[in-house]
């Protein structure tokens, strides 16, 4: 029998996401070129990232006909399991005889034949409870916050911190969403050519829908917008509505000497050149080289050749003479916030990393806050959702230090008031506090936590 080639794309990318470490997503911007069937690429999709973000079920599921854990198999045989238990449980358009074939061929081809009879008795054990819902089959005695994880399908010390800081309603609610597909989101880089944009790109076969916090954000559907002559030509970038709000809070003016601290990817750098013109300079900085020279071939395609690049340890004293009038520090972070458009996180990510980006993110901001002008504005922003990578670092780098003090939120507020859609509540973004932040579900966007923080 023939494995299908959403099935081979779909298990090579879950391979390498074990094995190497790597993102979902990239991986399958990779493996999904021209040359791949819509269809292929729109099964092959649903496959990786319905696996991903089911693992916790999915192993629950499978183990109740194993009895033994996932873990114990090999990486192959578990991957062949997960993807045919998960055709069985979610995709009803499939037939159960595809989703079981199918994975027995998967194993064979992984030179696992020894496997293939356990692979073939497993899922059509699985098959016949495949419409039994879950919440029957997890024992009523589980503990509150196991049997929340089973069923939404993520770590239990994660639900258990969530449950502690949040309640069960809006807990749940957050994991229900981080369980669905994120909008594709874009951002219009010229509002005066949206028409013309969005005329190409709805030319181009996709799906078109105004976006919830900005004007100058659009979700798509249907296509790649990577595929489209409006992408390559630099008229609009592929991000999340929620990141690209983030930028936009530094209220950069013309002229002005802006420093992106932890720039890479570099997707939140272009506002910033376009808002300090030709007379202001901005500096990207990353550690990482490699990351740099990806930034400079995504600043040609949006012909923004005056940004200036700079590898440095930003944790470090940061080796400029200058002060800066603005300074944007976007922390590496969790990316607790980002759950459902990277759902392999919620598999890596262990308490004690939370400590270790703590630190971190304090040195990041104590750094940044030594090269910031007097009258100048900073923002520390994460996609985390856990006050540790938050409000904590603000709260602990600013402790002790004079000349420093958080926007309120009528401040926060005002900078955006141009900027979003009309009707919208500016104030719904920032808390009491006038910490900017967003939750995944009610926006359809991801997590995000900005401070904005001027200097007298």
């Amino acid at each position: 029998m023939m494995i299908s080639a959403a099935r081979k794309i779909a298990y090579e990318v879950l391979r390498r996401v074990e094995a190497e470490g790597t993102y979902a997503s990239d991986l399958l911007h990779a493996e999904l070129g021209a040359g791949v069937k819509p269809e292929d690429a729109g099964l092959a999709t649903e496959l990786v990232m319905g696996v991903l973000r089911w693992r916790r079920l999915l192993d629950f599921l499978l183990e109740r006909q194993l009895k033994k854990p996932v873990a114990k198999l090999d990486l192959p045989v578990a991957l062949a399991l997960r993807i045919g238990i998960y055709q069985l449980r979610f995709l009803e358009r499939i037939p159960a005889r595809a989703a079981v074939n199918e994975s027995v061929e998967l194993v064979k081809s992984a030179r696992k034949t020894s496997a293939a009879t356990l692979v073939n008795a497993v899922l059509r054990r699985a098959a016949n409870e495949s419409r039994v819902p879950a919440e029957k089959l997890v024992p009523q005695a589980t503990p509150a916050a196991e049997r929340l994880s089973i069923l939404h399908s993520h770590p239990t010390w994660l639900v258990e911190r969530w449950l502690a800081r949040l309640g069960e309603r809006p807990t749940i609610a957050l994991l229900e969403a981080n369980n669905r597909a994120p909008r594709l989101s874009c951002a219009l880089h010229d509002l005066t050519k949206r028409e013309q944009v969005f005329a190409a790109l709805r030319h181009a076969g996709l799906r078109l829908e105004s976006g919830t916090i900005l004007q100058s954000a659009f979700a798509v559907s249907g296509g790649s917008p990577t595929r489209t002559e409006s992408f390559r030509a630099g008229a609009i970038s592929i991000q999340d509505e929620a990141s690209q709000t983030i930028p936009l809070l530094l209220d950069v003016q013309a002229n002005d000497r802006v420093l992106d601290l932890c720039a890479a990817p570099g997707g939140k750098t272009p506002p910033l050149v376009r808002a300090a013109g030709s007379a202001g300079m901005v500096v990207a900085a990353d550690r990482h080289a490699h990351r740099l020279r990806a930034m400079r071939e995504q600043f040609k395609r949006l012909d923004l050749t005056q940004v200036r690049l700079v590898e440095l340890d930003a944790a470090s004293p940061l080796p400029f003479g200058a002060h800066f009038n603005r300074i944007l520090v976007d922390a590496p972070c969790s990316g607790t916030g980002t759950l459902a458009r990277h759902p392999e996180i919620r598999w890596r990510l262990q308490p004690e990393q939370l400590v270790e980006f703590h630190a971190l993110q304090i040195a990041l901001l104590k750094s940044a806050l030594e090269r910031l002008a007097p009258g100048g504005r900073l923002v520390y922003s994460t996609c985390s959702m856990e006050p540790e990578e938050n409000e904590q670092v603000v709260a602990e780098a600013l402790r002790g230090v004079s000349g420093f003090r958080r926007a309120v939120p009528s401040e926060s507020a005002h900078t955006l008031k141009d900027k979003l859609v009309a009707g919208f509540e500016t104030e719904s973004l920032f808390d009491r506090e006038g910490y900017f932040r967003t939750t995944p579900g009610p926006l359809e966007t991801d997590g995000f936590f900005a401070a904005i923080i001027t200097k007298s």
